[in-house]
C-alpha cells in the first residue's frame, strides 16, 4: 500500500482529500502543521508528500527543504491558494513533482499523483532493515544488529539512529534531530538527546567500521570510516 504524508492546516480540506484519497486504496497521514509534518516524516516511511505552503509553525517549503535533508527522493506535490509564477518556480527548485492551486478537483489531484506515481513508485522504500558499516537496524522491530550481536532499542534510539542512518556520512543537526523526535530544543531535552547519544556510540562499538562524530555546535554525522577517510 502506497503511504501518503498530507500536511494540510486547513481541517475540511485534510479531511475531504484524505477521505478521498484513502478511497482510492492508499493509507494516508494527516498532520495539521508543519512541525509536526517533520517529526510524523522521521519517524515513519512514506511514498509520497502533498505540503500545503501556508502552514502554521513551519511553513511548506521550509518543510520540504527539511524533508529533502531525509530523503532526496521521496516525490512532493505542493497545495497552496498561491498562484504567483515565482511561487511555482521557487517549489519547483526545491524538487516539487508537481503543484496544484487551490480550489483544486479531487479528480485532478488524483490523476497528478498516480501519474507521479506511476513514473517514480517502483515499491516501498526498502530501509525496513538499514545496513550500515558491519551492522543493521530493524527499525519497524527497533532491534540493531552489532557484528551479529542483536540488541533491543527503545524507540527514541530507533528513531536516532534512522536518522543518522538516513544521511549517513552527512552532518544531522541537532535542532532537526529535537525538533523530529522529541517536538523541543530545550535546554533539558537537549541534555537527554545526548544520552540517547552516548548510547548508540556504545551499542556501534564493536562496529570498528562505524563512528558517531559531535561536530560541535551542529549536531552529529554517523560515518563509515573507510568513507570518511576519502
Amino acid at each position: 500500500m502506497v503511504r501518503i504524508l498530507l500536511v494540510e492546516d486547513d481541517e475540511n480540506l485534510g479531511f475531504l482529500v484524505q477521505d478521498n484519497l484513502e478511497s482510492e486504496g492508499y493509507a494516508v497521514q494527516l498532520c495539521a502543521d508543519g512541525l509536526t509534518g517533520l517529526r510524523v516524516f522521521g519517524q515513519q516511511t512514506f511514498d509520497l508528500c502533498i505540503l500545503d505552503v501556508m502552514l502554521p509553525v513551519v511553513d511548506g517549503f521550509t518543510l520540504a527543504q527539511e524533508i529533502r535533508k531525509i530523503n532526496t527522493s521521496v516525490p512532493l506535490i505542493f497545495l497552496t491558494a498561491k498562484s504567483q509564477p515565482d511561487d511555482r518556480i521557487h517549489g519547483l527548485r526545491l524538487g516539487a513533482d508537481d503543484y496544484l492551486t487551490k480550489p483544486f478537483r479531487l479528480e485532478e489531484l488524483n490523476l497528478r499523483l498516480k501519474a507521479i506515481l506511476k513514473r517514480t513508485f517502483i515499491s516501498p522504500i526498502p530501509n525496513t532493515i538499514i545496513t550500515f558499516g558491519q551492522s543493521r537496524l530493524d527499525y519497524p522491530n527497533l532491534l540493531l544488529w552489532v557484528q551479529n550481536q542483536k540488541l533491543q532499542l527503545t524507540q527514541k534510539e530507533a528513531d536516532v539512529l534512522r536518522m543518522l542512518c538516513l544521511q549517513l556520512n552527512t552532518i544531522v543537526k541537532r535542532e532537526l534531530i529535537l525538533k523530529t523526535i522529541w517536538e523541543d530544543n530545550g535546554y533539558f531535552v537537549a541534555r537527554s538527546m545526548d544520552v540517547f547519544i552516548s548510547k548508540l556510540r556504545k551499542y556501534l562499538r564493536p562496529d570498528q567500521s562505524l563512528r558517531i562524530s559531535t561536530i560541535h555546535g551542529v549536531g552529529y554525522k554517523l560515518e563509515e570510516l573507510s568513507n570518511a577517510s576519502k
